[in-house]
């Protein structure tokens, strides 16, 4: 991912987020709506979460150490994981404990101007803030569906603003709703239901976001199209003769460690050995540069021991046979 790319959504939407949470909470303390007060929560909340990206993003950028020697990439899925908590506790459960009070206590909304009108600020500037994510995402998913963007990005912090972009904008027209038939009908409860919508929705989406930063955290493996190139670019049929097993893991977004065993010529020496771990290794860089951390174990293949070894048709990177 580029990381300027995501930056500039973060950014976006941090700025946006800011200015719709003061005028949340302005038009909550003239019309008392607890649509908006839960409205003015998710905004602080999603604020707070795009400070994390922030801080997430330049704690990655540490140089390795001798405590941390594979660097500080996985900082950025740490930060990503805090956000979702941040979003499940003070938007989704304060939402729900909000709007459940106003059920048991509902109240007219005064000053409908108020709500109405910082509705409509607010759901046009998430609408721009929702089109930089948009405009930043299309550069990096390809063919891919945004489903499929959202559940196999490796860097977190698009796929966190678009989902808290989508939130919000879902949220603002629920909230809108709430209080729209709050005024027609002359009842709040329909503005706590709103809330209660609201809430819902927070929970729904910090959980989806939860799911995704674990696995993340948990390391996931190069996708298959890397995979693809590494053992294509491992392999030159001379002084590497077969990708024997392999394993891959993402230490960060942008760095991935290979571990593999390879086959070599059984009469080649020391030094020939060591030049073909040294031009595979260039090959897998030129490859896949994201490729940094790479261990090749050479070894002598033996169609007998592989034979009895695993299935030997595991999936491309999974486990496999060791001779």
């Amino acid at each position: 991912m580029s990381a300027s790319g995501g930056t500039k959504a973060i950014v976006a939407a941090l700025g946006a987020n800011l200015a719709i949470a003061v005028a949340k909470f302005a038009a909550f303390a003239f019309s008392g709506s607890s649509s908006m007060l839960a409205e003015g929560v998710h905004s602080v909340a999603d604020s707070g979460n795009q400070a994390l990206l922030l801080v997430g993003g330049k704690k990655a950028k540490k140089a390795a150490s001798e405590e941390h020697p594979f660097g500080y990439g996985r900082e950025r899925y740490i930060y990503s994981f805090l956000v979702s908590i941040v979003l499940f506790t003070i938007g989704g459960v304060f939402a729900l404990y909000e709007g459940y009070e106003k059920i048991k206590h509902p109240h007219e909304i005064e000053h409908w101007y108020w709500p109405v009108g910082v509705l409509v600020f607010a759901i046009i500037a998430e609408s721009f803030s929702f089109r930089t994510a948009i405009k930043e995402s299309n550069e990096l998913r390809g063919g891919l569906t945004w489903t499929q963007f959202v559940r196999r990005a490796k860097a977190p912090e698009l796929p966190v603003v678009l989902l808290e972009d989508l939130g919000a904008l879902v949220g603002l027209v629920l909230a809108l709703g709430g209080v729209g038939l709050a005024l027609l009908t002359g009842d709040g409860i329909w503005d706590a239901i709103g809330t209660l919508c609201i809430g819902t929705l927070l929970v729904l989406i910090a959980l989806v976001l939860a799911a995704e930063t674990k696995s993340l955290l948990l390391g996931e493996a190069a996708d298959a199209e890397q995979v693809a190139k590494i053992r294509e670019a491992v392999v030159d049929g001379e002084s590497v003769t077969r990708l024997i097993h392999m394993r891959t893991l993402h230490l960060g977004p942008e760095e991935l460690l290979v571990a593999a065993k390879i086959a070599v010529p059984q009469e080649d020496t020391a030094a020939d050995v060591a030049r073909a771990i040294d031009a595979a290794e260039a090959r897998i860089r030129a490859a896949v540069p994201i490729a940094r951390v790479i261990y090749l174990e050479p070894d002598v293949y033996s169609p007998e021991a592989a034979a009895a070894g695993a299935d030997p048709a595991a999936t491309p990177g999974g486990p496999s046979a060791d001779h």
